[in-house]
């Protein structure tokens, strides 16, 4: 292979994104070069405005247009009175797909330990001052069942104890190591739908 700097630049920033090694990298960027007015100069100029133009909303953490107001945690149409948190946005987004559930959703950036984070690099904080402010019945913890999602759940659920919401967690239906992004849709459902009050760390 003939070696090109910008070439070589870029199939190692293809092979860090999920799924993806450097066979494949490899595979897509020849798409790319091959297809250069179809694919490349429309992708580059997406790329440069979602980088200038959508960033995540420091109270929410969904994404949002910095042009908008969050439509997730500033919703004034809809009162909802439960919030589903979840670790990351892919998760917000499988849930959202299968209709599973119509509330807010709340989205931590991450689990405590995963990738070095702690406590106060989550957005609980913000979840503890959402559920005072909007007045929120159920928070709904939709963490994975690893070892650091069940951790951040009940870190959770000790900083909501002084207000008035019901912690529940996702129960029957999400297999012990299991992500929220993997699970399908009925999985999901049967874990919605079987959620339990989360009490103590004996759970």
């Amino acid at each position: 292979m003939q070696k090109i700097n910008e070439i070589e630049d870029l199939i190692k920033l293809i092979s860090k994104l999920p799924g993806l090694g450097p066979k494949s990298a490899k595979r897509i960027v020849l798409k790319l070069i091959n297809n250069r007015d179809e694919l490349v100069k429309p992708m580059a100029n997406t790329l440069a405005q979602v980088y200038k133009n959508v960033t995540r909303c420091s109270l929410c953490g969904s994404l949002k247009s910095n042009k908008d107001d969050c439509l997730n945690c500033q919703n004034t149409n809809d009162k909802f009175n439960k919030i589903c948190v979840v670790e990351d946005i892919a998760d917000q987004w499988s849930i959202e797909n299968s209709n599973i559930f119509h509330g807010y959703f709340h989205i931590l950036g991450g689990t405590i330990s995963s990738a070095g984070l702690r406590k106060e690099d989550l957005l609980i904080d913000s979840l503890v001052e959402r559920v005072n402010r909007d007045k929120i019945e159920e928070v709904i913890l939709a963490t994975s069942a690893t070892v650091e999602g069940q951790t951040t759940a009940y870190y959770i659920k000790d900083s909501l104890k002084n207000t008035n919401a019901k912690v529940t967690k996702l129960a029957q239906g999400l297999p012990i190591g299991g992500e929220i992004e993997s699970l399908d849709d009925g999985t999901l459902f049967s874990a919605f739908k079987n959620r339990s009050k989360l009490n103590s760390n004996s759970e």
